[in-house]
């Protein structure tokens, strides 16, 4: 069976140059690399002298620092006259600039696997209790409206329009004003009076007008909105039924 051995707890030939580096107190940015590359070597020589089996990748990090190494040795080219219009400055690539950049990569993952190592620590101290069923302390909201929809109400409105409503002379400018909560108090009073319960044509009684009619609309949403009445229809074109929730509770 194929098994890996961790080289004196280096994970890899990455985190064996980063321990190295951060023993030399260097720049990253700016590796002695023959230094660098001498103390590599070094361990893996004392690894093979205490017989261990070191992985290829350490053997494949070791050939690119050697050669590395010598291509830092070689003399620079001679500085030539620079001819505008004719030669271009080129800038010779370091190279430890790959080898650097794949350091600096590494660190910052490993930098986030101690991060979330600490978080897992810190996780495993926590115990939490498994989920209860709650669903014996679920109330369930009687629905004001039951089945009323809004447009029941509209089109109750508007038969209520055609039956009551008069036509008002041109020439009349004043009117009779009352506000959405008069008549949500008045609305009220009907269903004391009637019992609890008062069914939406007897709301409107006597000469209707246009600002009436809007008013108490408007007054009976929000008594609904407020779960202060429950709408009912038995049946389809039926008479809607205004029933005061304050009467059930008592």
């Amino acid at each position: 069976m194929a098994y890996s051995i961790k080289l004196d707890s280096f994970e890899g030939p990455l985190d064996l140059l980063l321990h190295l580096i951060d023993r030399a107190e260097v720049d990253i940015y700016n590796i002695p690399i023959a230094e660098i590359t001498e103390q590599y070597m070094a361990v893996l020589e004392e690894a093979q002298e205490l017989q261990l089996d070191v992985a290829s990748e350490f053997v494949v990090m070791a050939a690119t620092l050697l050669a590395i190494k010598s291509k830092m040795l070689l003399p620079k080219k001679e500085e030539q006259v620079f001819q505008p219009l004719f030669d271009m400055e080129v800038e010779e690539a370091d190279p430890r600039e790959e080898l650097v950049q794949r350091l600096l990569e590494y660190k910052r993952y490993k930098l986030l696997a101690e991060e979330l190592r600490e978080r897992e620590i810190g996780r495993s101290q926590v115990f939490t209790r498994p989920a209860e069923d709650l669903t014996p302390y679920v109330r369930e909201e009687e629905n004001p409206i039951k089945d009323v929809t809004l447009y029941d109400l509209l089109a109750a409105l508007e038969r209520l329009v055609k039956r009551t409503l008069e036509k008002e002379p041109v020439a009349k400018v004043a009117r009779d004003e009352i506000s959405i909560k008069d008549r949500m108090d008045e609305i009220r009073q009907l269903l004391q009076v009637g019992g609890g319960t008062v069914r939406f044509f007897q709301l409107f009684t006597g000469k209707v007008t246009r600002t009436q009619i809007v008013t108490t609309f408007l007054a009976l949403l929000e008594l609904m909105k407020a779960k202060q009445v429950t709408c009912i229809q038995t049946q389809l074109f039926q008479d809607i039924l205004i029933c005061d929730n304050s009467s059930k509770e008592r």
